[in-house]
């Protein structure tokens, strides 16, 4: 076995372990206006929301991660799933972004895809029923944008 690809591999699950390590998944939503008096008051501008638990963070960062190291040669629908992880992780309080530079081959590549997609399947059912309508969308949108790309040969 090639040592870069078992340092590259060793040196991501490290990442994806310290990453994990006390994330909370938090939505920033708008608050509710409240009348006072006749005037409008808002004691916060945004209100936290939980999202779920650290295991939905972890596996978006994980998704994240993965096609952060895919190949570059999916037509640009690899790096657009990315911007709509990132969306969907600023909309829960997370700070995604960033591309490896270590490449993988296509094979390997593709079935990190698969893997990554279904990480996002179980952020997506989690966000669905914690009724996350944007965080759904994006994670919808980041789904599509895997399958486009798993299916440019």
């Amino acid at each position: 076995m090639n040592t870069k690809h078992v340092k590259t591999a060793a040196q991501a699950a490290a990442l994806i372990t310290v990453l994990t390590c006390g994330v909370s998944l938090r939505a920033a939503t708008p608050a509710t206006a409240q009348t006072l008096g006749g005037s409008v008051a808002v004691p916060n501008q945004y209100q936290t929301v939980a999202f779920s638990s650290s295991a939905e963070a972890g596996m978006l960062q994980s998704a994240y991660l993965i096609l952060a190291t895919g190949d570059h040669d999916y037509q640009g629908h690899r790096v657009r799933a990315m911007h709509q992880i990132e969306a969907a992780a600023a909309l829960l309080g997370m700070n995604l972004s960033g591309d490896a530079k270590d490449r993988q081959p296509q094979p390997l590549s593709d079935a990190k895809l698969r893997e990554a997609q279904g990480l996002l399947q179980s952020v997506l059912a989690s966000s669905e029923v914690q009724n996350q309508k944007r965080v759904t969308k994006h994670i919808n949108n980041a789904i599509n944008q895997i399958n486009t790309a798993l299916s440019i040969r």
